[in-house]
């Protein structure tokens, strides 16, 4: 299998206060929620880079559109790796998160193989690690 991801689909409870994390809060571009003329299609997608998008969608459409009866979310399961240019960078994007509503679970600091990182968690609860990597240079 060549690895063709195009989309990271996060389920959340409030489709809106989603949407308002990330675009005003965080900064994303998106057109806001489409779909809304269908029963399980509002969603949001917010392009985060070229090939990549991030979608928003609801846990009950989620839920649907699967088969799978939802269950409580556990944040342990995946992170997502927001990787930035300096410490101070890392510090910079910790405090916007901060600011929008999101809960710091570990404030930025100096890791153990040579980088600099912190996590936090969006209103839904899922984590988000903000890294400098001194050994990534793009």
């Amino acid at each position: 299998m060549k690895p063709r991801i195009t989309v990271i689909t996060l389920g959340v409870n409030d489709l809106e206060m989603a949407l308002h994390f990330y675009r005003e809060g965080l900064g994303f571009s998106t057109e806001g929620i489409n779909g809304q003329e269908f029963e399980y299609g509002a969603v949001v997608f917010i392009q985060l880079q070229p090939g990549l998008r991030l979608a928003l969608w609801p846990r009950k459409s989620i839920s649907q559109d699967t088969g799978i009866t939802e269950s409580p979310a556990c944040p342990t399961e995946m992170t997502l790796g927001h990787n930035v240019g300096s410490k101070a960078e890392v510090d910079s994007v910790m405090q916007k998160a901060q600011a929008a509503g999101a809960v710091i679970v570990k404030p930025a600091h100096d890791t153990f193989w040579g980088g600099y990182a912190g996590y936090f968690q969006d209103p839904d609860g899922h984590v988000w690690e903000v890294v400098w990597n001194p050994q990534w240079t793009d």
